[in-house]
């Protein structure tokens, strides 16, 4: 009886150490599914697969959602190897001849990071992703439109576009581009500017959706996969750049990732249920890489 007795004693400790342990270990980042369960990578890899184009949104500044976009596009080109395909926000269409010539050799990495126009955390968060298009021999889409243009829609509206030459319109979705201001994405912009300049800016915004979703269009056919970097707002509530996927082809099976940050990473918070198919969440006070 007293050997039993001990062994509960002993079985009792152990439990609570664990649950002491357990509950002062610190998280970098949890995934959680559309409505809020928790999820895993195996899981989100599973789904990713499966689809013709995947939606990862990012926070820019998030080392954790680069880590992962990282990991993510390394492990579908173990499935799908050169029939996947990159793309990205952060690459401006004008760009994307040069960003070919460095992916075929013609030029070098320092040729090609003085004429290419980078974001300016390029090398941390960026630059792996190019590099790991380039070794293995991957299309990598420069899918955004040149932000002068996005600037023009936003101080003279779209019709400003009509007047540039064909060779400039190359690099944006074909005009007059859809757009829907009942959509929240573009609605949310209008409200915050407070109906400043009426819809220039989120028109602004939806002519980078409208652009990014014509050239992942473009570049993507039967038996390819396609992964798109974007800031998660671009992506988020399967509108903006998913509404514009789905306008060119309703039948397009879409993987959306998401990202935000909590104080408290246990469970997905109201707010944020609902913005993709998965959504990494990360402290808010996680180190940021610019």
């Amino acid at each position: 009886m007293f050997h039993l007795k001990n062994r509960i004693l002993t079985i009792a400790a152990l439990l609570t150490l664990c649950s002491f342990t357990l509950s002062s270990d610190k998280s970098a980042y949890k995934l959680f599914t559309n409505n809020g369960k928790v999820a895993t990578y195996k899981l989100m890899l599973s789904k990713a697969k499966s689809a013709d184009i995947i939606l990862f949104g990012e926070m820019h500044d998030n080392p954790i959602d680069h880590w992962l976009q990282l990991e993510l596009t390394q492990d579908l080109f173990k499935i799908k190897g050169k029939q996947l395909v990159l793309s990205a926000e952060m690459f401006e269409a004008d760009n994307q001849a040069v960003l070919n010539s460095y992916l075929s050799g013609e030029i070098d990495v320092k040729k090609f990071e003085t004429d290419c126009r980078l974001w300016p955390n390029y090398k941390t968060d960026y630059k792996p992703l190019v590099t790991f298009a380039k070794v293995n021999g991957l299309t990598f889409v420069a899918a955004n439109i040149p932000r002068k243009y996005a600037s023009l829609v936003y101080k003279k509206g779209p019709l400003a576009l009509d007047t540039l030459p064909a060779e400039e319109k190359a690099y944006m979705a074909p005009l007059p581009f859809l757009y829907d201001s009942t959509l929240s994405c573009y609605a949310d912009i209008f409200k915050m500017a407070g109906g400043h300049g009426g819809q220039n800016l989120p028109m602004s915004q939806a002519i980078k959706d409208a652009t990014m979703a014509h050239f992942i269009m473009q570049n993507y056919a039967a038996g390819k996969q396609i992964i798109h970097y974007n800031g998660t707002y671009h992506s988020n509530n399967y509108q903006s750049i998913y509404w514009y996927l789905k306008q060119a082809n309703p039948k397009l099976k879409i993987v959306t990732i998401a990202a935000t940050e909590q104080s408290n990473l246990k469970q997905l918070e109201k707010e944020n249920k609902g913005l993709a198919d998965f959504i990494i969440v990360t402290p808010g006070n996680l180190t940021k890489t610019h």
